[in-house]
């Protein structure tokens, strides 16, 4: 529900601040004064393309603001949510913003947050719905009037089976296309082994490729090795000279000898001590190592022919030689899988073809609810529109089969609404009327008809009784007034047996000082009411006897 509409240096407002409240809001004024400047508002804060003539002229920028209360409008609310764009301290309520400077750039904002016009449009559909003579409306939309038929025959239920029935064939043709046609499955069978095979013929583990790299590189430097090993023993143990172990020993004796004069030299004869010591386990592992090589070209031609293999598979699937595991047991997973497919592959055709059999059922049902709630609709909107002028028209729920081979989440049918507002013409679609009164009065017939069953909370009637007037005017009220016992209702109109059904009232009026013009808007109380009416009734000059009536046509309106 609309909570209030802020507009500064819009149009010919300068600045002007408006709360609304439930039920219907009469909104009137004299010819230009810009009456439908809160709907041309409204349209701009929920994605309507923007116009640097919209700004007032030598302002910089036109500023609009809405406040939406969500309690009545859940869908929003979980569109605000999947998109981040709700306020997590206020989850009851959505703000939208929008700026339009003079060089015809605009912003816009959701909760404080930058939107894109697409966002606003979105979140723009499902908080406020405008019916005029010149605004693409949300029921010329078959997927509205298909929505909008499910709401007024309660099919909530039946539709949600065939959503989930839809759902759940989908689900299991994608996994019945991802195990293919058999004989692709076969040959990808085939080459899978294939590719095994070649693995197969390595004689080392694969996990043990690391280790295989290291013997290569030993034993293809075993006399390297064995060489330096020689040399570094000879080192140690000084076969040409005093060894090293003995000058560290003569070294550490010299350092204790100091060490009784100054103590200093304690920490380098243990210094000196620990290096004896490494130098002895470093001798040892220089042993252990040479011990362990061996001169053996026939190992040395086995290592080589298995590095070769490996380099070779590498290649072939295009990884490191460390990825090759990897790669062989992914060959292994997804041979084992496409050789149980055939199997798989049956059952799922199964339960794919009993899940579309379950949707048929299921998608019967609700077409036959939908073909019993459609005449009902039609036959309401047909009596509706004679009592809004339109004696002779009728309206028609067409319901006709889709194209779509493929269960869909909607059903069967698509709808159409078919209406004809003169008698003896043939019914039109009703996206295709031309007459923007006409579309305008039906489709009120249809929202009273369906007593606004559908989701979105505010309805904006901009001009529904252009051509009317008297009784047929004074039905208009009436049945907006029903609508706004059930939703939330702004009307802009000029006929006072309209205004007066209203629970509340806004007046724009204008002003001119000869060179700048300027719209004031304000709500009116009971007082400002009665001469409201008066002025729609009388013209310029009050009268006691428009005054009377006026008051009057108040409390007529409260009566009924």
């Amino acid at each position: 529900m609309l909570r209030n509409l802020h507009l500064k240096d819009f149009a010919v407002v300068s600045e002007a601040e408006l709360a609304f409240g439930r039920a219907m809001t009469a909104i009137s004024g004299e010819t230009g004064a810009g009456k439908s400047l809160l709907v041309d508002a409204l349209l701009l804060l929920t994605g309507a393309r923007a116009e640097a003539a919209m700004v007032r002229h030598g302002a910089e920028r036109a500023e609009l603001a809405a406040e939406f209360a969500l309690d009545d409008a859940p869908a929003a609310a979980d569109w605000l949510r999947d998109n981040e764009l709700d306020d997590p301290d206020d989850l009851r309520t959505c703000q939208l913003r929008r700026v339009i400077r003079a060089d015809g750039g605009s912003r816009a904002w959701i909760n404080g947050r930058a939107a894109t016009l697409a966002q606003l449009g979105d979140i723009g559909e499902l908080l406020v719905e405008i019916h005029g003579q010149h605004e693409h409306q949300a029921l010329l939309s078959r997927p509205q009037q298909m929505a909008l038929l499910d709401a007024f025959g309660g099919h909530t239920a039946a539709l949600n089976a065939v959503h989930r029935l839809a759902a759940q064939w989908k689900e299991l043709q994608r996994r019945l296309d991802a195990h293919g046609d058999a004989s692709e499955v076969e040959a990808r069978v085939e080459w899978l082994d294939r590719q095994l095979k070649q693995f197969g013929k390595n004689s080392v583990e694969l996990s043990d490729v690391e280790e295989l790299i290291s013997s290569h590189r030993r034993q293809s430097n075993a006399a390297q090795l064995l060489e330096g090993s020689a040399r570094a023993m000879a080192r140690l143990n000084a076969d040409d000279g005093p060894a090293i172990e003995h000058s560290i020993a003569l070294l550490r004796a010299e350092l204790l000898r100091l060490a009784e004069h100054d103590p200093a030299y304690v920490q380098a004869a243990e210094l000196a001590d620990a290096a004896a010591i490494q130098l002895t386990e470093a001798a040892n592992l220089i042993e252990r190592a040479r011990d362990g090589i061996a001169l053996d070209p026939d190992r040395l031609q086995e290592l080589e022919d298995e590095l070769s293999r490996l380099h070779e598979l590498s290649r072939r699937h295009k990884v490191p030689l460390e990825q090759l595991v990897s790669v062989r047991d992914a060959l292994t997973v997804e041979r084992e899988s496409l050789r149980d497919a055939g199997g798989d592959a049956e059952r799922l055709q199964a339960e794919c073809d009993a899940s579309r059999v379950e949707w048929r059922t299921a998608a019967k049902k609700l077409g036959a609810a939908r073909a019993a709630a459609a005449s009902k609709l039609g036959d309401a909107v047909t009596s509706l529109m004679a009592e809004l002028g339109m004696a002779g028209g009728l309206m028609q729920v067409e319901l006709s089969p889709t194209t779509a081979t493929e269960p869909s989440p909607q059903g069967t049918e698509q709808v159409e609404f078919l209406v004809s507002a003169n008698p003896g013409q043939p019914p039109r679609a009703l996206r295709k009327v031309a007459s923007g009164g006409e579309l305008s009065r039906i489709a009120l017939a249809i929202e009273v008809a369906a007593l606004g069953m559908d989701s979105v909370p505010t309805m904006v009637f901009d001009e529904v009784d252009s051509g009317i007037g008297g009784a047929v005017a004074e039905v208009v009220g009436r049945k907006m007034r029903v609508l706004g016992a059930e939703r939330q209702v702004l009307c802009v109109t000029h006929l006072p047996q309209v205004a007066a059904q209203a629970h509340h009232h806004v007046r724009v009026s204008k002003d001119s000082d000869g060179t700048t013009t300027r719209s004031a808007v304000r709500q009116l109380d009971e007082s400002a009411r009665v001469d409201e009416l008066a002025r729609m009734l009388g013209g310029i000059e009050l009268t006691a006897e428009t005054m009377a009536h006026a008051q009057q046509m108040l409390g007529n309106a409260r009566i009924g």
